[in-house]
């Protein structure tokens, strides 16, 4: 796998016996083995365990893989090759989800490299799965973006990362942060503070998306200058809201009247990006601002809806395993 020479770059075929497929794979330098098979070659059990009809074999800083899904294998690797070149360190997670964009003939390393911003550690914001990369694509591209998924895809939190973004390139002037507090009736009351510190849990998880991307110093600077608002949904009535990132997060907890209300704040040189997951609606009679709005919309130019998955899920795998039997039983239960 030899970078240097577009012909030189895939996996080559290799001779063998008669209906073996063998590829071989030549990694340019040893330091990228190591990175490639982890530590005790535990990412390269996690290949061997997910293509068990095909053999690799390792040596010095050659590939050998034989068997029905060589090719295929082979193709990993060299994806693998340009992320760990590109910077990215490789951990078990990750290679995970290599195997399965390899495997729905997706480009891994189009998707791990994308670089949105850098943390205020220095850390990269990217993409981890190719439904995540589609989102953020989808959110530069548009003005307004729908993000529906279950929990763990990183909605919101790719929604925050692009709003920084889109502030640091003066793209826009502010960034607006709201949800919907679908809980404001009598339990707000008995919550000390004013109307903002009642609200604050339900803002939370918005604070701490910023508070990743710029740090918490940096977050309480924008947001003393009013650079950076973040409110409650019912602050929004009235407001028309020009050159700013405006994010409506857990929009399946508004009710139609109150989506509409947000749609029409939008001004002009504004984004706006709304996230949700119409399996977890908690508003009051189950009337769901977010659930069919893409047959209301649909057609509207510069609108749309990326729909993300179980596959997209980057914490834990149990959460991924979670997330796909609720689907399943979703499922079985609409058929019946």
């Amino acid at each position: 796998m030899e970078r240097a020479d577009t012909s030189e770059s895939a996996p080559r075929p290799t001779s063998g016996a008669p209906g073996d497929t063998r590829t071989l794979v030549r990694v340019p330098g040893n330091h990228l083995m190591t990175e490639l098979l982890g530590p005790g070659d535990e990412l390269l059990d996690v290949i061997e365990d997910a293509f068990p009809s095909t053999a690799i074999t390792v040596r010095g800083n050659e590939i050998v893989l034989a068997g029905a899904d060589s090719a295929r294998v082979g193709r990993l690797f060299e994806e693998l090759v340009v992320v760990v070149e590109r910077g990215h360190r490789l951990e078990e997670a990750a290679v995970r989800r290599t195997i399965e964009m390899i495997r729905a003939d997706e480009r891994p390393s189009e998707v791990l490299t994308h670089e949105l911003l850098r943390t205020h550690r220095g850390g990269r914001v990217r993409p981890k799965t190719s439904g995540q990369k589609r989102y953020v694509d989808a959110i530069g591209e548009h003005i307004v973006t729908f993000g529906v998924g279950p929990a763990g895809t990183g909605k919101s939190w790719l929604a925050v990362a692009m709003a920084v973004q889109a502030l640091q390139r003066k793209e826009v002037e502010r960034i607006v942060l709201t949800r919907p507090a679908v809980e404001a009736g009598e339990r707000l009351g008995f919550l000390p503070g004013d109307l903002m510190a009642k609200v604050d849990p339900y803002l939370r998880p918005l604070y701490d998306a910023l508070n990743d991307m710029v740090g918490s110093e940096g977050s309480q600077k924008l947001l003393e200058r009013g650079t950076v608002e973040v409110a409650p949904l019912a602050f929004m009535r009235g407001r028309t809201l020009n050159n700013s990132f405006i994010i409506l997060d857990e929009a399946q907890n508004t009710t139609p009247e109150q989506m509409k209300m947000f749609l029409t704040r939008i001004g002009f040189g504004s984004k706006a990006v709304v996230t949700g997951d119409v399996t977890q609606v908690d508003v009051p009679g189950g009337r769901s601002g977010l659930a069919d709005l893409e047959g209301i919309l649909g057609r509207i130019e510069g609108l749309t809806f990326v729909r993300l998955t179980g596959r997209d899920v980057v914490r834990h795998r149990i959460v991924q395993d979670i997330v796909d039997a609720y689907a399943e039983f979703d499922a079985g239960a609409g058929g019946r």
